[in-house]
């Protein structure tokens, strides 16, 4: 599944899915199921089925997923789109409703700013963005304000610093007691990671995190790896993204082959690049970052923008498949 393109999927019903013949060697043996109990001291997973998996070496990559919401009657009322089922929710509750329909959006981060920008661009909906804090916090002012224009542009009304209390089946409520009209709200709200770690009592942060050191090894157990949205990698701060998820990976499998062969692992240098937006179809911005992952004052908006960020939406799916062919699989 490329969650990247969830926001697509929704709005136009584009394909967000990925096959495992195109994404796994002949060679991988597959077992579908959720692993409930990770047992580290005898080297063996629990499935939800009750079958068990022996294992040599773990790789933890759990990913993320959105949290559920604090909103009074989010649970009843609210679509999330963070994650293909509820993308599939949301799609099928899209359809039932007029072309017209008001439709609010709660999240000013990257997933808000592209799910109401994509559904202000390919339906007459009335679209309304509502943000707790400013839009896009983690950009540069310039890149910010080239999103906003473009929102406005496409005829999304955009609130920010107001936060939504309630939800019910035509409005949201927001904290001052204005109402939003909304007969469809999408939640684009906090993420969080799975309890698998936690539950299966392993070493993890305040998030619910694995902690893994620089080499991505679980410290109380060495023959346990992580990588992606799952961990916490030493004293690094990580972003949530593809942009990690990807080179982490790789390196996990690496430090796997440096163990099997006696040769001393290497720690992950973080090669952050930039933050994509779609902003539609047509229009995007590109914020380039330090390796570090802070904004600098360099970006690329409109057309240009949109066409780098689909380069690497299309490009990310491949580099994930046949990594050891990109340039930039690698965190060494």
């Amino acid at each position: 599944m490329a969650a990247k393109r969830l926001h697509q999927m929704i709005a136009a019903g584009y394909d967000a899915t990925v096959s495992f013949d195109r994404a796994l060697p002949r060679a991988a043996h597959r077992v579908f199921g959720e692993v409930t109990t990770i047992e580290a001291a005898r080297g063996r997973l629990t499935l939800d089925d009750g079958s068990v998996l022996d294992y040599d070496y773990l790789v933890y990559a759990v990913g993320s997923r959105q949290l559920p919401s604090r909103i009074a009657g989010a649970d009843e009322h609210g679509f999330g789109v963070a994650e293909f089922e509820d993308a599939v929710r949301l799609s099928s509750r899209l359809a039932t409703l007029d072309e017209k329909a008001a439709v609010c959006v709660v999240g000013g981060g990257l997933t808000g700013i592209e799910t109401a920008a994509e559904l202000a661009e390919q339906r007459s909906s009335r679209i309304t963005l509502v943000t707790g804090g400013i839009l896009a916090p983690d950009l540069s002012d310039r890149a910010r304000s080239a999103i906003l224009r473009t929102l406005t542009d496409l005829g999304v009304d955009i609130v920010t610093e107001s936060r939504v209390t309630r939800i019910d089946g035509s409005s949201c409520e927001l904290a001052g007691g204005v109402r939003v009209e909304a007969d469809c709200t999408i939640l684009a709200t906090e993420f969080g990671v799975p309890e698998l770690a936690r539950r299966s009592g392993l070493p993890v942060d305040d998030l619910g995190r694995l902690k893994v050191d620089d080499r991505l090894e679980c410290s109380s157990h060495p023959n346990i790896f992580g990588a992606g949205d799952g961990v916490a990698v030493g004293d690094l701060s990580l972003r949530m993204s593809c942009q990690a998820a990807i080179p982490l990976g790789v390196h996990a499998a690496e430090t796997i082959l440096h163990r099997l062969d006696g040769s001393p692992p290497l720690p992950v240098i973080p090669k952050f690049a930039g933050r994509c937006i779609s902003v539609g179809r047509r229009q995007g911005v590109f914020q380039r970052t330090t390796r570090a992952d802070e904004a600098t004052g360099m970006f690329i908006a409109g057309r240009a923008g949109a066409f780098v960020k689909e380069r690497v939406c299309s490009s990310t799916t491949e580099w994930a498949v046949t990594p050891r062919r990109s340039p930039f699989y690698s965190w060494t």
